[in-house]
């Protein structure tokens, strides 16, 4: 228990690990929501760029670790940030997403290194019946995996365009995930073939693909989202929720000894009995971003976090696609496509509930509680943030080179496997 450890002269520092190169907004602006929205002074570091000498010299009442470090096996977190982890005495909070997998060793960095807090996408009491038998954590909270940033808000007013310039009726991106995730991972990529099969005879022009190098970022996503009148989506999450690390492994040794086997097949000889074990879906920041830049969501049937209705912010699509024609019905009709866009619009956009703005000022709180109460910004903090984004120069060369491995040449497995080793 480190409750006492806010002195409230020190601030919050916040590891997360971001690979130099393209990737995902949302993950940098989770990161960057806490020193813009917390009342607290608050530092970031970037593993990827190895350990910054100034780091142990800061004073830390809270110590959180971001979700993007737990987001493959093994960690992004070198040896000597684990020193600094054992070392430092301050309340910690891990951010988790993708908790449905690596359960044992997520409760081991739990234990080993004293967390105090967990925020899980897990609905409440699933939380608690997950991690406080397994876990020495005693306090969970809620979150979403995502918010709305003021970011994404002043690029939707620029680039939104009236719907009638809009030259794509639907569009999607998605990902076939590995099915040891369970049937609802599979809607990812079944809502995008279900559509993509009907549309011809719809007289649609879509845009649908769920292949990995199909994948848009950045302002080519934006783009993307600005030319579609509709979108399509599904709740996030799994339905196998792998908290013992059996499903996994047994999944993997059947389909090393049925490679061609399909997801039908696979589910009946090993993935049946663990579906919809533990509930792990929620609101995806996809939804967020779609109701920024006024695009109609087509959605198959889901709870979407309490945050979405259907009819009130989407179509909704049932999983077997019987109502189909119905979808095409709504669709069609302009006046309600409005409807929907601007209802989504005023109330996960304007109504300022989902911002990041709303979720800091509960993290405060919640520190508050708890009688945790880092200091404010002080001057030459931004001296201190600009030493911290230099990590160590053998740390920006590793990412130099894991940055050049992920470029395409002969090899290049191989030469991954190697740099990752020398990076532990």
């Amino acid at each position: 228990m480190n409750e006492t450890a806010g002195t409230g002269q020190g601030g919050i520092v916040l590891l997360y690990h971001r690979p130099l190169g393209r990737g995902a907004a949302t993950v940098l602006e989770h990161v960057d929501a806490f020193p813009k929205f917390s009342r607290s002074r608050v530092w970031t570091v970037n593993t990827e760029l190895g350990f910054p000498s100034v780091l142990p010299q800061l004073p830390c009442d809270v110590l959180v670790f971001h979700y993007s470090l737990f987001g493959i096996w093994p960690y992004t977190i070198g040896r000597e940030f684990e020193r600094y982890i054992t070392g430092v005495r301050a309340h910690k909070i891990a951010f988790f997403q993708d908790e449905h997998r690596y359960c044992g060793r997520r409760f081991e960095f739990l234990n080993t290194y004293g967390v105090d807090t967990v925020y899980s996408l897990l609905d409440p009491a699933d939380a608690d019946a997950v991690y406080r038998p397994r876990t020495k954590v005693s306090d969970v909270q809620y979150a979403l995996p995502g918010y709305v940033s003021d970011d994404l808000v002043a690029v939707a007013r620029t680039m939104t365009v009236p719907e009638e310039q809009r030259t794509i009726d639907i569009g999607y991106r998605g990902r076939r995930l590995a099915y040891y995730m369970g049937r609802g991972a599979q809607e990812k990529h079944e809502i995008g073939r279900g559509v993509l099969e009907r549309a011809a005879a719809a007289g649609l022009r879509v845009d649908i693909d769920t292949e990995e190098s199909s994948r848009l970022y950045g302002d080519s996503w934006y783009r993307f989202m600005a030319n579609c009148r509709a979108v399509l989506g599904v709740e996030a999450g799994v339905s196998i929720f792998d908290i013992d690390d059996v499903v996994r492994p047994a999944c993997e040794k059947w389909l090393a000894d049925h490679p061609a086997a399909t997801f039908e097949e696979t589910s009946a000889a090993v993935l049946a009995p663990f579906e919809d074990n533990i509930r792990y879906r929620t609101i995806s920041p996809r939804h967020f971003e779609a109701a920024a830049f006024r695009v109609c969501q087509i959605l198959f049937d889901g709870e979407y976090s309490g945050a979405l209705r259907p009819m009130v912010h989407y179509i909704p699509l049932r999983k077997d696609f019987s109502n189909w024609q119905q979808v095409m019905a709504s669709f069609s009709d302009a006046a309600l496509r409005r409807q929907l866009t601007e209802r989504s619009y005023d109330d996960l956009i304007a109504s300022d509930r989902f911002s990041y703005r709303t979720f800091l000022r509960g993290f405060d709180d919640h520190l508050a509680r708890k009688n945790i109460v880092p200091s404010r910004r002080v001057e030459g903090d931004d001296q201190v943030q600009r030493q911290l984004n230099r990590g160590s120069w053998i740390g920006r060369g590793r990412a130099a080179a894991m940055w050049a491995l992920r470029q395409p040449f002969p090899g290049r497995a191989r030469a991954v496997n190697f740099v990752r080793r020398l990076r532990r």
